[in-house]
C-alpha cells in the first residue's frame, strides 16, 4: 500500500487510541487508524481508517502492509487477549512492520500481583522474540478510571490497604506515545514508566473524589475474601474477578507505587495530577 501513510494507530474508537490520534493530527502528522469497524473512526485529517481485527491474520496483514511504524493498543481484556495478541505481533513481522510501540503495565512481570500486568509482560516477550524494535509504554492506572471506583452508596471497596497507587492521565499516555511516534528511533528499545507526579492510598483518592464532587466519597478496605464476594453479582468469569480484586491487592503490595519522572523525560511537560484530572 505505497500511497498509504507508514505510521499506523490502533485502537482509534477507544479513548487512548483516539486521543493519540488526535494528537497526531493536531501536528500534522498522516497516519492509518486501524479498527475493527472503519465507519466509527474519528474523522481526521490525515488519517485513513481500515480494517482490522487482532485476531484476524489475514485481514491484519493487509492494514499493515507497508507500515513501519506501529502503536499497539492492547487489546480488550478477554480471556482470548494473549491469543489476539499473538497474531496480530506475528502479522506485524509478516507484513514488515519494524518499530512496535506497545502500551503495557505499569510493573509488568510473569509474578506481578495484578493478574493481566502478567499478560503484558507475555505481550512484551512475544514482540521482543520478533527481534523487531519496541518501545514499551508501561502505564500505572488510569487517573480516569478512579471515578469508576466509587460504588453507588459513595464508597470505594478493595483489598488495597495503606497500599499507594502513583495513577497517570490518559492525556498524558496519549501525549508520551505520540511523541515517540514522531520520532521512533529516539525511542527505541527502551522502556517508560508512565504515572502521575503522586502516589496516592485509597483514602487520599476518596477525599479528592470527595471535594471534587461536593459529596463524601469513602474508601472501605475489604478482606480479599470479602472483594471476591462483593463481586460475584456481576456474574463474571473467574480470570475477570482476579483481575479486579488483585487491582487493590497489587496497590496493597506496594508495586503500584513508584513515581517515575517518564512522562516529562519524553514530552518536557509535568503529568497531570488527580485533582488535575477532576478540574477537567
Amino acid at each position: 500500500m505505497p500511497d498509504l501513510p507508514p505510521l499506523a494507530v490502533t485502537g482509534a474508537t477507544g479513548v487512548l487510541g483516539g486521543a493519540v490520534a488526535r494528537n497526531l493530527a493536531d501536528a500534522a502528522v498522516a497516519h492509518r487508524l486501524l479498527v475493527r469497524s472503519p465507519d466509527r473512526a474519528p474523522r481526521l485529517p490525515g488519517t485513513v481508517a481500515l480494517s482490522c481485527d487482532y485476531g484476524d491474520a489475514d485481514a491484519a496483514a493487509a492494514a499493515l502492509a507497508g507500515v513501519r511504524t506501529l502503536l499497539m493498543v492492547s487489546a480488550s481484556e478477554s480471556a482470548e487477549r494473549l491469543a489476539q495478541h499473538r497474531t496480530f505481533i506475528e502479522a506485524a513481522r509478516t507484513a514488515g512492520v519494524e518499530h512496535i510501540v506497545y502500551t503495557s503495565f505499569f510493573g509488568a512481570a510473569p509474578d506481578a500481583t495484578f493478574t493481566l500486568a502478567r499478560d503484558h509482560d507475555a505481550t512484551e516477550a512475544m514482540i521482543r522474540a520478533t527481534g523487531l524494535a519496541h518501545t514499551f509504554l508501561r502505564d500505572n492506572l488510569y487517573l480516569d478510571f478512579f471515578e469508576a471506583m466509587v460504588g453507588d452508596d459513595g464508597v470505594i471497596r478493595g483489598p488495597a490497604g495503606d497500599g499507594r497507587v502513583a495513577g497517570v492521565a490518559r492525556a498524558d499516555v496519549a501525549r508520551v506515545a505520540a511523541t515517540v511516534l514522531r520520532d521512533p528511533a529516539a525511542h527505541r528499545d527502551v522502556t517508560y514508566d508512565l504515572t502521575g507526579p503522586q502516589a496516592l492510598t485509597m483514602s487520599e483518592v476518596a477525599g479528592l473524589l470527595s471535594a471534587a464532587r461536593g459529596s463524601t466519597v469513602a474508601f472501605h478496605d475489604e478482606t480479599v475474601a470479602e472483594a471476591y464476594e462483593s463481586r460475584r453479582r456481576w456474574n463474571a468469569p473467574d480470570w475477570q474477578l482476579d483481575a479486579w480484586v488483585s487491582t487493590y491487592t497489587a496497590i496493597a503490595a506496594g508495586e503500584l507505587a513508584a513515581v517515575s519522572p517518564d512522562v516529562e523525560r519524553v514530552t518536557g511537560r509535568a503529568p497531570m495530577s488527580l485533582a488535575d484530572v477532576l478540574a477537567h
